[in-house]
């Protein structure tokens, strides 16, 4: 079991606080393993094994007949004393109403509790109901760059040979662990992907028209990065003889996300400093779900390295932003707490060192400004901007 240790030390910061510790991602992104590790760490503690209570409520002996008064007693049975108990719960939106049995747990009982999730009952409105301010929510990703590498530190390739194969099959971990074929691999990422669309989104929201929904899916994937809205995508299905309305373009793309699927990127106005409603960009939770719908060309990656970039920078803890600097768009303002960072990505510099630099060049400010690339020729400094790498940016200590 190879250790994530950034989430490992979130749950260790938050150990025996009285708050639900939720893990939410995609499936397969690894929330399970982390539970797994945190069971191990527990147990390396001094954590008497009787005393950690671990679920996971995608056996198939709990099927939908299980209540969330099912669900509080067959823990509450468990233990044996007064003492206190962990409880590791895993996929526990898969138990209608398992907000109201972790809250009387965590109200009734000794417990540190940690969940996991993967779709939009774990994104419910009744979490807010039942557990306000008691519940610290903790996004989970496929695997950083530098996960990958601590997955192939038996490899005896070089990072940057390692970044090509990372570009191209993505970070979900199971593909990670697995010396899979290019084929092999995306045909792993296309159940992955069918598994979420077919039973978190189209089953669950009762989705009458599958080819329909499918094709705003692909629209959203083949304009990973670019600015459109809602009524844009009613437009263009109209253009092919196709009609949906703007309101139910909103409910799949709001659905998308509970189920991780994608992550919506709003604007912000760098003039006004406020946070834009319309022309937002949307980011897809791994680039393997690209290309295993759309098949992988080399130049299809340039479109996917803003992609890597901003999942890095909320990995990190970054608020992420598309910068509108009156004309002028800056890719990303990544804002945390009083910090803030500028970047641009590119994948060569020639062609487009121009425009990204002079963007970033009518920001007076002091906070740094980043353009990343793939070009390694020029990686330096032009009037105080960083030219970097993308492997070294995904790399870097901090920013």
């Amino acid at each position: 079991m190879i250790l994530r240790a950034q989430y490992m030390k979130i749950l260790k910061t938050y150990r025996d606080i009285p708050l639900v510790k939720i893990l939410a991602g995609i499936r397969r992104c690894g929330k399970s393993t982390i539970l797994d590790m945190l069971q191990e760490d527990l147990l390396q503690s001094g954590i008497a094994a009787d005393h950690i209570i671990h679920m996971r409520y995608t056996s198939e002996e709990f099927d939908d007949g299980m209540t969330d008064k099912d669900m509080y007693y067959g823990i509450k049975n468990q233990m044996a004393d007064g003492g206190r108990y962990y409880l590791l719960l895993d996929e526990v939106q898969e138990i209608d109403g398992w907000e109201k049995a972790v809250n009387s747990l965590l109200e009734n009982a000794n417990t540190d509790i940690y969940v996991t999730g993967s779709n939009s009952k774990l994104m419910s409105s009744e979490i807010s109901t039942y557990l306000t301010g008691r519940y610290l929510s903790i996004p989970v990703y496929t695997l950083s760059f530098s996960e990958y590498l601590e997955f192939k530190k038996s490899d005896s390739r070089s990072a940057k040979e390692l970044l090509n194969e990372y570009l191209r099959f993505g970070g979900f971990p199971i593909v990670a662990l697995n010396p899979f074929d290019e084929r092999s691999a995306y045909q792993i990422v296309e159940g992955i992907y069918n598994s979420v669309i077919t039973n978190d989104i189209a089953k669950r929201h009762n989705i009458m028209n599958f080819d329909l929904f499918n094709r705003v899916v692909k629209y959203l994937v083949e304009n990973v990065g670019k600015t459109f809205s809602a009524n844009a995508i009613a437009k263009f299905l109209k253009s092919e003889g196709r009609s949906l309305s703007v309101e139910a373009v909103y409910n799949y793309l709001s659905w998308l996300e509970k189920a991780f699927v994608v992550y919506r990127c709003q604007r912000y106005d760098l003039q006004g400093k406020s946070v834009l409603k319309t022309q937002e960009k949307f980011y897809l939770a791994d680039p393997s779900l690209k290309y295993c719908i759309m098949g992988f060309h080399p130049k299809s990656i340039a479109a996917m390295l803003e992609n890597i970039v901003y999942f890095e920078l909320r990995r990190r803890g970054y608020e992420v932003y598309i910068g509108k600097n009156e004309t002028k768009e800056i890719d990303f303002v990544a804002v945390q707490r009083d910090e803030r960072i500028y970047v641009q990505v590119c994948r060569r510099l020639p062609e487009e060192s121009d425009r990204e630099i002079s963007n970033l060049l009518e920001l007076r400010d002091h906070y740094p400004k980043y353009v990343v690339t793939l070009d390694e020729l020029d990686t330096g400094n032009v009037n105080g901007i960083r030219i970097v790498h993308l492997a070294d940016f995904l790399l870097r200590p901090e920013y």
